[in-house]
């Protein structure tokens, strides 16, 4: 997935990040990915790239039979630490070892962009998945991944300081409140999603670009500068049914 190992020799951190409340994002942008982008359950739901677990265990609560995979041995076994009836496992996002068309729903929860061959695990999504099954994304805003902000400050300037057009590999080290974070992965573009949707069989029904919400930035001003810029790209695309 990322650079060899980043996600397993971050995972201690990550544990951390994730799990100390109010802490990252995810508590301020996932309901509307659930409300808007997850589709309702079917027999099977597949995550990837499940990190500590965070999504799968929100996805059982809504009542999907998840299984969920993770290329880190060490997120996988806090993974299923904090969840010993969940199905998770050690896989590779682009050989996926399940059948042709055995989930109904596919989530991919800010982990397609820590992916390098991000098209081939797009077209693993589109064999597992059954007709009429759908893949939910949530990535990085691609327009955000091109440039910054100048600081912190809710009226800073944003710029494209890199090249939108052209895919790369990105590392950057975030520090917020004593703790600590390298996240590392690639840049890609709208483009290079849909065309990754587009070569899997797969038709995007669903785009959205969620602000910052008011909670976010009761909690942090700096959240206001993301009612300005979208931090993530929403996306659901439907498999067909066969004709």
């Amino acid at each position: 997935m990322c650079p060899a190992g980043h996600w397993e020799s971050e995972a201690e951190r990550w544990v951390t990040w994730t799990r100390t409340p109010g802490h990252d994002a995810y508590g301020h942008y996932s309901a509307a990915f659930f409300e808007a982008i997850v589709a309702p359950p079917g027999r099977r739901t597949l995550e990837i790239g499940c990190g500590e677990g965070r999504v799968a265990r929100d996805l059982a609560r809504r009542g999907h039979n998840v299984t969920a995979i993770d290329s880190s041995p060490t997120l996988i076994r806090y993974a299923q630490a904090a969840d010993p009836a969940g199905a998770y496992s050690l896989a590779d996002a682009t050989s996926l070892p399940f059948a042709d068309g055995c989930f109904d729903v596919a989530v991919a929860y800010n982990s397609l962009m820590d992916i390098e061959d991000m098209h081939a695990a797009v077209l693993e999504v589109g064999r597992v998945l059954a007709p009429g099954g759908r893949f939910c994304v949530c990535v990085t805003h691609p327009f955000a991944d091109a440039g910054g902000f100048s600081g912190e400050a809710p009226d800073a300037p944003f710029a494209v300081t890199g090249s939108y057009l052209e895919p790369s590999a990105f590392e950057e080290v975030m520090e917020r409140d004593g703790l600590k974070m390298t996240f590392a992965g690639w840049t890609y573009r709208l483009e290079d999603y849909w065309r990754a949707f587009e070569n899997a069989g797969l038709l995007v029904e669903r785009v959205r670009e969620p602000a910052a919400s008011e909670r976010a930035v009761a909690q942090l001003e700096s959240y206001t500068r993301w009612k300005r810029i979208p931090m993530f790209l929403h996306l659901r695309a439907l498999k067909p049914s066969l004709t």
